[in-house]
């Protein structure tokens, strides 16, 4: 039994360069705070768990449906609100208001769902855009109950000690990701969602006339990328102790977008890879409190947004699959005959033998 998984491990990881490098990575990930205990750079990676959930669902509706959602932080923050409400009524523990918070945001994926049955391209962006601004005109309209502008303060931590805020969070996201790669692998033999939401993705009426429910599995993406989001956002709150009018910010979506844009839509590990890259980017821009020059008044941390946007730029440009995708193009290459995977200095196929030029 034992070698017969290591056998597998070595075909499917061991064999593929960009699976090996995620393998990898995700090690360097588990040992961190082996190496550092510094509380900054633990909070910073906590957040950007939290965050690479967020942006998966994104291309988990967006990317492989094309229902292209610009109010992903409605899900985020229906639970980070959910998840405050619950504390703060009910005084009800991280434990249970985290998976009742991503319920509630799966119940808002159903809603925002609705529009999406008959809408299309802008105008369905346009309907999930001004989602999270309705939420945000009803939670100022209560502030007694939401707490307004000011949100609800002094939710309970994850936990005692930010390394172990660390680790719930990176086994969460591991899961979430890998649950969420598994429903949308076009090649799995197990589970067929993901050859569906291609096929819904890449025409939805030619789906549709071969016999495939498109509205039950455009409602399932939803659904299902909403509970993700959600999940993300009850932890965020958690996390950062506070549910306030920033968990429905717009540009928290559109920063879900960016991730993912940038790391390869359509391929999930793109959206880790854009919100590990440039999630820190930021944040160690935002500690540069250094003159742009000697005697100069502007500080790099204030041109934080600009060297951001031209990063993505240059890399869009070079890069327009995304920075991860034009990575495993490099290291990897496709078989003609049996379409596995292989690396790109092998002259034939690990499993035919097929040639590969």
């Amino acid at each position: 039994m034992i070698r017969r998984l290591f056998k597998d491990f070595q075909g499917d990881v061991l064999a593929i360069p960009g699976r090996l490098i995620a393998f990898i990575f995700f090690i360097l990930l588990l040992i961190i705070p082996l190496i550092t205990q510094e509380s900054y750079f633990l909070f910073t990676l906590v957040l950007a768990n939290i965050f690479v959930i967020f942006a998966v669902s994104w291309d988990f509706i967006s990317g492989y449906t094309g229902q292209v959602s610009f109010g992903h932080a409605f899900f985020f923050g229906v639970a980070a609100y959910t998840a405050a409400l619950l504390y703060k009524f009910f005084d009800w523990q991280p434990w249970a208001t985290i998976p009742l918070g991503a319920v509630a945001a799966t119940i808002a994926g159903v809603v925002m769902c609705l529009p999406a049955l008959r809408l299309r391209g802008p105008y369905l962006s346009l309907v999930t855009l001004a989602m999270p601004l309705i939420l945000l005109g009803i939670i100022k309209a209560f502030p007694d109950i939401t707490g307004g502008e000011h949100g609800i303060s002094g939710l309970p931590e994850l936990s005692d000690t930010r390394t172990a805020d660390y680790y719930i969070t990176l086994v969460i996201m591991m899961f979430s990701v890998f649950i969420m790669w598994k429903l949308v692998d076009a090649k799995s033999s197990f589970v067929r969602t993901g050859i569906i939401l291609h096929a819904i993705r890449e025409d939805e009426i030619a789906a549709r006339a071969t016999g495939i429910n498109t509205i039950r599995y455009k409602l399932m993406a939803f659904i299902i990328g909403g509970f993700f989001a959600g999940l993300a956002g009850a932890l965020y709150a958690h996390f950062l102790r506070i549910a306030g009018p920033s968990t429905l910010d717009l540009m928290l979506s559109f920063q879900a977008v960016i991730w993912t844009v940038f790391g390869g839509i359509v391929s999930i590990y793109g959206a880790v890879v854009g919100v590990y890259f440039l999630y820190p980017v930021m944040e160690i821009l935002r500690q540069f409190n250094v003159p742009l020059w000697p005697g100069a008044q502007i500080m790099i941390s204030d041109l934080r947004f600009l060297i951001f946007s031209a990063i993505v730029i240059v890399i869009l440009l070079f890069m327009p699959e995304g920075i991860a995708v034009w990575i495993r193009d490099k290291l990897e290459k496709e078989c003609p005959r049996c379409k596995l995977a292989n690396a790109s200095w092998r002259n034939t196929c690990r499993a035919c033998g097929a040639s590969l030029h």
